[in-house]
């Protein structure tokens, strides 16, 4: 008998700044591997050698004056790096990978923030991931002046994005929420703006029911 190993699921966490969504990617873990899955968690930009120093390069204030097209070509460079080198093989290996931001996030702030017509994301999207999506998505929604006045308590700093004025975050915010609704088979929107410990509650929940849910898997 041949023994042959059922691809990971794909799980994303997307949200504006300060939304709390890295806070929850361990208890999500947690659940999981309690549950006897191997999980790996990632993040975006990033989730590579190649894919981090691209990060740094996105993130960092001194490039406030890149074009919109720099900085979406960047993404998608930095995504195709992180899936050939992190997702795919570890997908294909039967783990489960939990990132932080994947496109969605890319329509949201590239797409809704700077304004890019969302067929040349669509574009590049099925260039770099083929027929990859997301098996769930978690969206973490709040008001965008509560997320950055969170985000910036915590860090003490803004990075390139967190300088941003409210207005881009709003319609950062409204693309995510259109996302949502378009395709809620695999969109599970949470409002942030709960006290955490009631966040990490729905999220179990959420990521319990998921694990037992068939047919949960997308396309690699």
């Amino acid at each position: 008998m041949i023994n042959t190993i059922q691809r990971g699921c794909f799980i994303t966490l997307e949200g504006i700044e300060g939304a709390g969504k890295s806070t929850q990617i361990e208890p999500l873990a947690h659940v999981l591997r309690k549950r006897g899955i191997k999980v790996l968690t990632t993040r975006e930009p990033g989730g590579s050698p190649i894919a981090e120093r691209l990060r740094t390069l996105l993130l960092d204030p001194l490039n406030s004056g890149m074009s919109e097209t720099a900085e979406l070509l960047l993404m998608f460079a930095a995504r195709a790096e992180h899936l050939e080198k992190t997702i795919r093989p570890a997908l294909v290996a039967g783990t489960w990978v939990i990132c932080d931001r994947f496109t969605d996030a890319t329509y949201a702030y590239q797409g809704g923030g700077r304004g890019i017509d969302p067929a040349h994301i669509a574009i590049l999207e099925d260039l770099v991931q083929g027929e990859l999506r997301p098996d769930l998505t978690l969206l973490f929604d709040l008001p965008p002046a509560l997320g950055l006045e969170r985000a910036r308590e915590r860090t003490g700093h803004a990075d390139r994005f967190e300088q941003e004025a409210v207005r881009f975050f709003e319609a950062t915010r409204a693309v995510y929420l259109d996302r949502a609704q378009a395709c809620p088979k695999r969109y599970r929107v949470l409002d942030a703006s709960q006290p955490l410990p009631d966040i990490s509650a729905q999220v179990q929940i959420i990521a319990a029911n998921f694990i037992d849910a068939p047919d949960k898997q997308s396309q690699l």
